[in-house]
């Protein structure tokens, strides 16, 4: 008798707990776990505010805001599938996708898409978080490379100022980068401590594809002349011009805002975003500007993998979850959530919102750049983390840093990368 009355409370206790968890509460209310990778004070406070304007408007379905990092976000995701507890909406980034969405972990979103979303954002967005036959994420943000330059220095050197209708050729910016060298301190400074995002993603610009899809679906690297451009340049301008510092190559972006505005460097190459960081920490009538990037053979053309947000494939509830994804981006609340963050809205009303067309803080250069962002070369290539980590980043750090040429670059990539490639196109 006891053990049978041992044996119903503890299922009781588990009917309980089952109640309480995965998605629900006691009072019958649904309950999503919204994952936000936001840093920026203004992104979070953004994504917080429109978390409690959706829970004031929807009294069924609650959202609670779970505030997750950039940093190790691929392993701490994986680490939450494998254990079942990954949360229902998922912020990342869409070159961290592959791996989960040809693992099962993340919804295919194809049936769930409203036909509002689907059309307002591009199609070449949609590719960034496109795997097989399926979509696994909604890009919404997407940020593209630009050259912030010390405007009072360039003024005073005479060099032509680009603009998107007639920006600058690799060419043409090594040569100024070199001449603005001339008077002391360097054209330009690489914060290369993560080499290969932004070797790739300009690459585009000059033809560069470096990753080639055969037609039974086999990806190989190829490092041919167009994904050559890029790497030459820089190495040019840190080997034989000497028109940027060997010193910031193991720096991040922000690492080389002191030097930027102490008058060390006249330009950086940064994301679009840093400008947020430049424009609360410049001393008091420092003149910045943004300029676009270089252009190559293919125009300004440069891959972007946006910021994303998907829905896990074990939520119970993803009618509800893709709900909350559309009221996130609406145009409106997307123009809140790319001002907050300081990046570019993926979704063509956004795009139209007069707050992105401005001149103060370059959001307009910005803005033009955003129908030649393509995506990233890398971001249906499965094994893409494990090659970027153990082939690329190393190799590109030592071809920048003088250590070996060209042809050992290429075999590197090549070579070790397409071994590295083979074990997850088996």
């Amino acid at each position: 008798m006891r053990a049978r009355i041992a044996a119903a409370a503890a299922a009781l206790l588990l009917l309980l707990a089952g109640c309480s968890s995965g998605g629900g509460l006691d009072d019958g209310r649904i309950t999503l776990r919204f994952q936000s990778l936001a840093w920026q004070q203004e992104s979070v406070a953004v994504n917080k505010e429109l978390v409690r304007e959706w829970n004031a408007a929807h009294p069924a379905v609650r959202v609670e805001y779970v505030q997750g990092s950039w940093d190790g976000v691929h392993d701490q995701l994986l680490t939450s599938f494998e254990g079942g507890e990954a949360p229902d909406v998922i912020h990342d980034a869409s070159d961290d996708l592959a791996d989960f969405a040809y693992g099962g972990y993340l919804a295919d979103l194809t049936g769930l898409l409203p036909a509002r979303l689907r059309s307002d954002i591009p199609k070449e967005s949609w590719e960034t978080a496109a795997f097989g036959k399926g979509v696994y994420g909604v890009p919404f943000l997407q940020e593209p490379r630009v050259l912030i330059a010390n405007a009072a220095w360039l003024r005073k050197s005479g060099v032509r100022t680009p603009t998107p209708e007639r920006p600058w050729d690799w060419g043409e910016f090594r040569r100024i980068a070199e001449r603005l060298s001339a008077a002391g301190g360097y054209g330009v400074a690489w914060p290369l401590k993560d080499p290969v995002s932004a070797t790739l993603n300009l690459s585009l610009s000059a033809g560069g594809r470096l990753f080639h899809r055969g037609a039974d679906g086999r990806v190989a690297v190829r490092f041919g002349p167009g994904d050559q451009v890029v790497p030459r340049t820089i190495r040019e301008q840190l080997g034989t011009d000497h028109s940027a510092p060997a010193s910031t190559l193991g720096s991040g972006g922000s690492d080389t805002l002191p030097g930027f505005f102490g008058g060390r460097y006249a330009m950086v190459p940064l994301g679009f975003s840093y400008r947020q960081q430049i424009a609360q920490q410049a001393p008091k009538g420092f003149e910045w500007e943004v300029l676009p990037a270089p252009a190559g053979a293919d125009g300004l053309t440069q891959g972007v993998s946006p910021q994303t947000l998907s829905i896990a494939e074990d939520s119970p509830h993803k009618k509800e979850a893709m709900e909350f994804v559309d009221f996130l981006l609406r145009p409106r609340n997307m123009v809140r959530l790319a001002l907050g963050d300081w990046m570019l809205p993926t979704g063509t009303q956004a795009l139209k919102d007069p707050a992105l067309h401005t001149a103060k803080y370059g959001w307009a250069t910005g803005t033009a750049l955003a129908a030649r962002l393509r995506p990233a070369p890398a971001q249906s290539v499965r094994g893409y983390p494990e090659w970027k980590d153990k082939v690329a980043t190393p190799a590109l750090q030592e071809y920048y840093s003088g250590a070996i040429g060209l042809g050992e670059l290429r075999h590197r990539l090549e070579s070790d990368g397409n071994l590295v490639l083979a074990r997850y196109q088996r």
